[in-house]
């Protein structure tokens, strides 16, 4: 999609690697300017690096003031904030039972994927009611959707956030700023390296298009949602799976 988003400003959290790095390079190559933050430093100033328009600040989202710190430094360097892509997210409870996760790990997982979603979020909306077109696609997942086992904190973690989407889409509405969120199936990058064969075999056999799922699979919808051919969608679910899960 070459030029699709020209000079549109937009600001990734979790993008020095996997799907984030994925939708960075995206933004650049259809003409967006972008600024993107992540807690690996190394792999984010590498990946700036080889993209002239792309920025990277150092973000953790379970820190509410390095969230602001690192909006503001975004906007700062972009001129304003046209669309905000939440990626980062942990899943630290992946391989056991519900009855095998302490109250820390489900604290952890919540406090980054959730909290960290909303306050990124808040944080980006003075700036995109600016903009005229401010646009905040947030990376959920179909785990939620057809209730994954030995994953609950993430799979609970994914469903708020696509809860979270459709209030936010309403309250948003108003500033004229669009909230949808994007549900990728199991795709294939350095993220997912932790989940068992089985369970990738489980996805392939199960999906409509029998491939594995790669991130270029998620890029276009994503940009789309960004774009003005999504400016009357708010408050949707887009499952991405291959058809593994069927909204």
């Amino acid at each position: 999609m070459p030029d699709a988003l020209k000079d549109r400003r937009v600001i990734v959290t979790g993008g020095a690697r996997g799907l984030g790095a994925a939708f960075v390079r995206a933004l650049v190559a259809s003409g967006a300017r972008v600024a993107f933050g992540d807690v690996l430093h190394e792999e984010g100033e590498a990946l700036a690096r080889d993209l002239p328009d792309a920025h990277f600040f150092p973000l953790d989202l379970n820190d509410p003031q390095r969230i602001a710190g690192f909006v503001e430094q975004s906007a700062h360097a972009l001129g304003g904030i046209d669309g905000l892509i939440n990626n980062a997210a942990i899943t630290n409870s992946g391989g056991k039972f519900a009855d095998e996760l302490t109250p820390q790990t489900w604290d952890a997982v919540m406090n980054v994927n959730v909290r960290g979603t909303w306050l990124a979020s808040t944080a980006c909306l003075p700036h995109l009611k600016a903009s005229g077109r401010g646009a905040i696609v947030n990376i959920a997942s179909d785990t939620a959707m057809w209730g994954a086992p030995k994953l609950l904190a993430y799979v609970a973690s994914k469903g708020a956030v696509i809860a979270m989407t459709r209030s936010l889409a309403r309250e948003f509405g108003a500033s004229n700023v669009t909230v949808n969120a994007i549900a990728p199936g199991l795709t294939e990058v350095e993220a997912t390296a932790y989940v068992p064969a089985e369970r990738h075999e489980y996805y392939l056999k199960g999906r409509a298009l029998t491939r594995p799922q790669v991130p270029d699979d998620v890029n276009g919808p994503v940009l789309f949602l960004l774009s003005d051919a999504a400016r009357f969608v708010t408050g949707q679910l887009l499952p991405v799976n291959g058809g593994f899960v069927m909204n």
